[in-house]
């Protein structure tokens, strides 16, 4: 690969928004100095820090090799381990210890004083002192007769840990001495959790059979006994605020509040997350709560229900499946619509991550799903989103924006305004079941949607009343002979376009028309549409992995590209209507030069892109990817460094990283590729001794030196500049009947200022003086 081609001409990885959480338990720290809790929450390779006050981002840390699979903290440092190695960060980003020994992954850590102690997969212990880096302690355990699943710290217990087994038995060891003390027979079931309780020598522990146990570990007895319904528990935790109650979550997503004292079901939460929750911690002094899932979300829960349970507070999240489009949604270009596979649809801003919304999932019934039993409803969930239309121009009024659904002929309605599902489904009188819509556009007055689906048939919809109002066709309602492939309309809402998968491109009056006024015949057929409505360009992505551009004034094919050898999953265009950016699953991104009619950019990925937008401003490049849940964003170099795009060859493809959620360094070889100025002129030796050097100014700019002693005569004031002295505050009289001033003192001192001729006499003798 040449030198030049080694990145893309016009984009660059700036950075990826969406990601809050995965499968690793969260890490909760109390910073003294702050006076605030930190949440660490891992994203893959790097983990983030949210602040409990606000729960706002405040930090991402640097690129793990691999990624993060356990967390843990105390007043110090963050702890993380990825492969076989651990680090230690401090203030979230800067990393000062690395540990290496293990030869396995890790998947339990535990900070011990002054040493660190973490179990890998081969069943490995070991104890590193934290300040050295050295390893103080190996144990190699046996798997078939003590596998460990847990490790925690009794509180008071001296140098002592308690290890949970996959068997069932539990052991008490001495780390100092290095010592078994103590070994608990257990209950034939699998230790899953192990929590301290606040009561002294008492540590609860969750089987795999539901059973969570409260037992004595000085008298080895049983304290009480609860059976979990809810699933298995993954997490557990104690409100350490004075109230005896007990927290569990489970793998199905559901929250149970247990009443210690009267050893029974204080309250429950039922699919507080929509997976299992990885993390559960009650914070110190505090009737919150906090709880992350691999659904990619953290959420704060308060404990202020009258029956004694929590209510949720506040909450950071992103899809929990990948999104497969993604939508720029206003003018401005600083939020982006995002929807995915789980049936949800998210705001995403541009600017800073603490302006995501969610605005729900899609449902048949979107207030019964505001209901606290919202497990019993989870089949009334619409499938996934497939297309996405808006417009924002009557935001403030009504619904936005509308959607269609995999497998579904209805669209609904969604308000931007108040951030949730509206309250339109949008039907078709008379339409069959089986038939399924395939395309709509939102017109730019943002007052209509036009629908298109599978039989052929167009449909036209009010959007604030979510009223029919009337299809394009002849008696059979049917616009096309085949399934609808794109509706696009004009900025004037004048004309129609439609194009089916008969391979034919109509032309209707938008008001009300039973024959298109035009029709154009394709080559090829057609997968999607996109239309730039202020060009009034209208590109075509091609079956046959060719994008077709048409010109909808003079209704004539205009350019044709070629390039992609796979599908076309998305298409479209910057700003100004210059540029068509196309995505495939050849995993690469596009863009064509529409005035050359060339190829001016190429770069391709790890996975392919599946969606993508270009930003109104023209900043951005958003793109969604095959098994990402994040959105992708691609800075324009344009805008901040000079670029002079040129025709580039197809078999010269540069790949490139997906952008990750901090900032991108430049590489060392790339520096070169940054313009840093000119560089401090220095003289040849040829003409530095005996010779003059010019300066390369404009002559203006230094011919007056020759003369600046001339210049600075010429310029020197005449007579020396007197300040006038100021007049007093009060103005002395001379005692009389009439009103006279004393200036006698002043003529005595002073010269006059103004020659002023005896001959004057209307002036006042104060004005002649």
């Amino acid at each position: 690969m040449s030198e030049e081609r080694r990145s893309s001409q016009i984009f660059t990885g700036a950075r990826v928004l969406g990601y809050v959480s995965t499968h690793v338990p969260f890490v909760a720290r109390f910073i003294k100095r702050r006076g605030e809790t930190l949440l660490c929450t891992s994203v893959g390779k790097w983990f983030h820090t949210y602040g409990c006050d606000k729960f706002r981002l405040l930090s991402v840390s640097g690129e793990h090799p691999g990624p993060i699979t356990c967390m843990t903290g105390d007043s110090f440092h963050v702890y993380t381990a990825s492969e076989n190695d651990i680090y230690a960060w401090r203030r979230g980003c800067e990393l000062k210890h690395v540990y290496k020994g293990h030869q396995a992954p890790i998947h339990q850590l535990l900070p011990f004083g002054v040493h660190l102690i973490s179990i890998d997969k081969d069943n490995v212990l070991k104890i590193f002192d934290i300040k050295e880096g050295s390893e103080f302690l190996d144990l190699k355990f046996d798997e078939t007769h003590f596998k460990i699943t847990t490790l925690c710290h009794p509180p008071t217990y001296l140098n002592k840990i308690l290890l949970g087994s996959k068997q069932g038995q539990l052991q008490i060891w001495n780390i100092r001495t290095s010592k078994l003390v103590y070994t608990f027979k257990g209950w034939d079931s699998p230790v899953t959790v192990t929590e301290a309780a606040p009561a002294i020598d008492v540590v609860a522990i969750a089987l795999g059979n539901g059973k969570i146990i409260l037992h004595n570990l000085r008298y080895d007895q049983e304290v009480m006994e609860f059976i979990h319904d809810w699933g298995r528990v993954s997490c557990l935790s104690f409100r350490m605020d004075g109230v005896p109650i007990m927290v569990t979550g489970s793998t199905q997503g559901h929250l149970v509040m247990w009443d210690l004292e009267e050893k029974r079901v204080k309250s429950q939460i039922q699919s507080a997350h929509f997976a299992k929750i990885a993390g559960l911690q009650c914070l110190n002094s505090e009737p919150l709560m906090v709880t992350n899932s691999q659904d990619n979300s953290l959420k704060m829960w308060i404990f202020d229900m009258p029956d004694g349970g929590a209510r949720l507070l506040k909450k950071r999240e992103g899809h929990s499946l990948p999104p497969t489009i993604v939508r720029y949604c206003e003018p401005t270009g600083g939020n982006i619509l995002a929807a995915g596979s789980d049936s949800s649809l998210h705001i995403m801003n541009t600017v800073t991550e603490t302006f995501n919304k969610s605005m729900g999932k899609a449902s048949y019934n979107r207030k019964a799903s505001k209901k606290k039993k919202r497990y019993q409803i989870d089949t009334k969930i619409l499938p996934q989103i497939t297309n996405i239309s808006s417009c924002m121009q009557r935001d403030k009024q009504w619904d936005s924006i509308a959607t269609l659904h995999e497998g579904k002929y209805l669209a609904t309605t969604w308000s931007y305004n108040r951030m949730c599902m509206g309250t339109h489904k949008l039907k078709p009188p008379d339409m069959e079941k089986s038939t399924l819509s395939t395309c709509l556009t939102v017109t730019h007055c943002g007052n209509f949607v036009i629908i298109g689906y599978s039989n052929g048939q167009v449909h036209k919809f009010n959007m604030q009343s979510g009223l029919y109002r009337g299809h394009y066709g002849k008696e059979n309602k049917q616009a096309h002979k085949g399934a609808l492939r794109g509706v696009e309309t004009d900025i004037c809402n004048q004309r129609l376009i439609t194009v089916g998968a008969d391979d034919k491109l109509k032309f209707w009056h938008f008001k009300t028309a039973t024959t298109p006024y035009h029709v154009l015949r394709l080559d090829e057929s057609v997968s999607m549409t996109k239309c730039h409505r202020e060009s009034g360009l209208l590109a075509l992505a091609n079956e046959d992995f060719t994008i077709t551009l048409v010109d909808i004034d003079t209704m004539r094919v205009v350019r044709n590209f070629e390039g992609h050898v796979g599908k076309i999953n998305d298409i479209d265009f910057d700003c100004q209507s210059r540029w068509l950016v196309s995505s495939s699953m050849d995993c690469t991104i596009c863009t064509w030069d529409i005035p050359t009619s060339q190829l001016v950019d190429i770069f391709s990925v790890e996975q392919p892109c599946t969606s993508l937008t270009m930003s109104p401003t023209g900043d951005y490049l958003a793109t969604s990817h095959v098994g990402e849940l994040g959105i992708c964003l691609w800075a324009n170099r344009l805008l901040y460094s000079k670029v002079f795009l040129k025709p580039v060859d197809r078999n010269d493809v540069p790949r490139l990283k997906l952008p990750t959620t901090a900032a991108e360094k430049p590489d060392i070889d790339d520096i070169g590729t940054i313009d840093l100025g000119d560089d401090e002129y220095k003289s040849p030796e040829q003409i530095s001794e005996e010779l003059l050097t010019l300066s390369g100014q404009p002559t203006s700019r230094w011919l007056n030196l020759l003369n600046l002693d001339v210049i600075k005569r010429r310029n020197k004031p005449k007579t020396p500049l007197t300040v006038p002295k100021s007049a007093p505050f009060f103005l002395p009289t001379i005692p009389s009947l009439d009103l006279e001033f004393d200036l006698e003192k002043e003529k005595a001192g002073n010269t006059k200022k103004l020659l002023i001729p005896d001959t004057l006499s209307t002036l006042t003798p104060f004005a002649k003086n």
